[in-house]
């Protein structure tokens, strides 16, 4: 399925929809961080202010259909193993790759369900959702052991972004030369976006210790409570820099990643 050249074109054009969310999130976190006009910096924020300007709509369908079928193409690998590693010499990398490409068909398809619902005018607060569930789980002590154990799953995904672009790995996903930039672009985005990923997590635990739903408020919360501490000015604009860096490489992506 992942040689159809329509279905390559579709799945490589949603690294651009990618692309564009994660510069207007690093845009909203370097606005709020300026003391701009209030916004939430998390992937719902970027949907709501891509929608409200000129093609924003029809970008949007784009990015729902190009979301579920890059879904598809990472549950085609996670179901039948990933041609573009043939050399692959052991069971277990094999098994740790078919469960990567199924999180990332998870992480499509949920992009592809915000983008339909933010298309159709029905978008909702991913921060207000993340509060709403947490609240709830909270309520029960097995709710609350599967807050932690989710925790701990966002904070591992953060740690292996960051371990991706600091050791250089993600250029196992690319194909063709690529230059000097591509490999920066991806080094500072994938160590950025996992920094972000972790402060979530963190933020979840908090959450759960306080017994304050609200911290578990997503990547907006996380970006405004960067904000509120000392320093917070610099550190939220070196994040929204960051995660403009990885949109960036998510433009490279639609050219390099291997199909």
């Amino acid at each position: 399925m992942a040689q159809n050249s329509i279905f390559e074109r579709f799945a490589r054009a949603g690294f651009v929809v990618s692309g564009i969310v994660h510069l207007i999130i690093g845009y909203i976190a370097i606005r709020l961080a300026l003391g701009g006009a209030a916004g939430t910096a998390d992937q719902s924020g970027a949907m709501t202010e891509l929608a409200a300007k000129p093609g924003g709509i029809a970008a949007l369908w784009v990015g729902v259909v190009a979301f579920a079928i890059m879904g598809l193409w990472r549950l085609a690998e996670a179901a039948l193993g990933s041609s573009s590693r043939p050399d692959a010499d052991s069971k277990k990398s094999e098994v740790i790759d078919r469960l990567k490409a199924f999180a990332l068909a998870v992480v499509y398809f949920a992009f592809a369900f915000s983008a339909f619902g933010f298309a159709r005018g029905s978008g909702k607060s991913s921060s207000e959702q993340s509060a709403g569930v947490t609240a709830r789980l909270m309520q029960t002590t097995a709710g609350t052991i599967v807050l932690v154990a989710g925790a701990l799953v966002i904070i591992a995904v953060g740690g292996y972004h960051v371990y991706k672009g600091a050791s250089r790995s993600f250029l196992d996903d690319l194909e063709g030369t690529t230059g000097p930039l591509v490999r920066r672009l991806g080094m500072v985005g994938y160590i950025a976006k996992g920094l972000a990923i972790v402060s979530i997590g963190l933020l979840v635990i908090l959450a759960v210790s306080r017994s304050e739903p609200d911290k578990a408020s997503g990547l907006d919360g996380a970006f405004k409570t960067v904000g509120a501490q000392p320093y917070g000015v610099a550190l939220l604009i070196a994040a929204g820099v960051g995660i403009i860096t990885y949109g960036l490489y998510s433009f490279a992506m639609a050219r390099y990643a291997k199909m």
